[in-house]
């Protein structure tokens, strides 16, 4: 790359993946100029105490102006009113993205600010961790992690090949895919396992009584990782599992039928039908190590 891709980035949100952008970006010199902006001035105190961005601020339109890149790094359920508050400063050429671990809503909540001549091209990188704010930005987070783009049927080639170039030189491998059927492959991959920390670390807590501490202080490899899962930050997981719901709910009537299944065969002393299901699934595992996505 003989300069740098964009002459001005702008991020609105700047919390782990707003800010974990900017990192990165600054390291690998995409952009001349970087810049954030939130609507907590607190938040835009710490991260220009950070030093995250060249400049972060609390006015959404001022930050955007002159920027030929803006991504949205709001949780899902304020992206619609982000885009509508950037749309007036928007500049025609420029190259509007996102987030977002859900796409069809958030498509459809940004979409309709998007002024002609600006170019939409939604994303998500599937990388984080389950830390929250500024603090938790991080370099490499998108190394070798996966990021989908789901550009709509009329979005120009060459901003999503632009786009694509970008994640690219942020670390990431980089993947076109259908806006629903990201969402479905979502539910499934992220989606679902978040609701099930939650709901054992929940179920946890309310059997606990008085043997809480104990609970805790027995807790054994398996139960520490659904509790770092669970530690993630509520709002954007609300936001995404309301946001996300029919594919959710689907993926969920699957899994009771499963978990039945499995109920059953632990009544009726059916060793045969536990052993194969967790030979297959430790075959899923190994594919993953060797997909380097572990």
């Amino acid at each position: 790359m003989s300069g740098p891709l964009f002459n001005k980035i702008a991020l609105i949100g700047i919390g782990l993946i707003g800010g974990s952008i900017a990192l990165e970006a600054r390291k690998r010199r995409l952009a001349n100029k970087i810049v954030a902006a939130t609507r907590k001035a607190e938040t835009a105190d710490l991260a220009n105490k950070l030093k995250l961005v060249d400049h972060c601020g609390t006015d959404l339109a001022a930050a955007v102006e002159d920027a030929d890149l803006v991504i949205v790094c709001t949780p899902v359920g304020a992206c619609g009113a982000a885009t509508k508050a950037i749309a007036p400063k928007l500049k025609p050429g420029c190259i509007v993205s996102d987030v977002g671990s859900v796409k069809q809503t958030v498509i459809a909540d940004m979409l309709p600010h998007i002024p002609k001549g600006v170019h939409f091209v939604p994303a998500h990188p599937v990388a984080g961790t389950e830390n929250s704010g500024p603090e938790a930005a991080l370099l490499d987070l998108f190394q070798g992690r996966w990021c989908i783009l789901t550009p709509l049927p009329d979005s120009d080639a060459a901003a999503v090949d632009k786009l694509e170039t970008f994640w690219k030189a942020l670390g990431s491998m980089v993947n076109r895919v259908a806006p629903a059927d990201h969402d479905r492959i979502l539910a499934i991959t992220s989606h679902l396992p978040h609701l099930i920390a939650y709901t054992i670390v929940g179920t946890a807590d309310d059997l606990g009584g008085h043997l809480n501490s104990e609970v805790l202080k027995y807790s054994a490899g398996g139960f520490r990782d659904f509790t770092r899962i669970a530690a993630s930050d509520p709002t954007m997981w609300r936001d995404i599992f309301l946001n996300n719901r029919e594919a959710v709910l689907e993926v969920i009537q699957r899994f009771q039928e499963d978990l039945f299944y499995l109920q059953r065969a632990i009544r009726w002393g059916e060793g045969d039908k536990l052993f194969d299901l967790f030979t297959r699934t430790r075959d899923i595992r190994r594919a993953l190590i060797h997909l380097n996505q572990a």
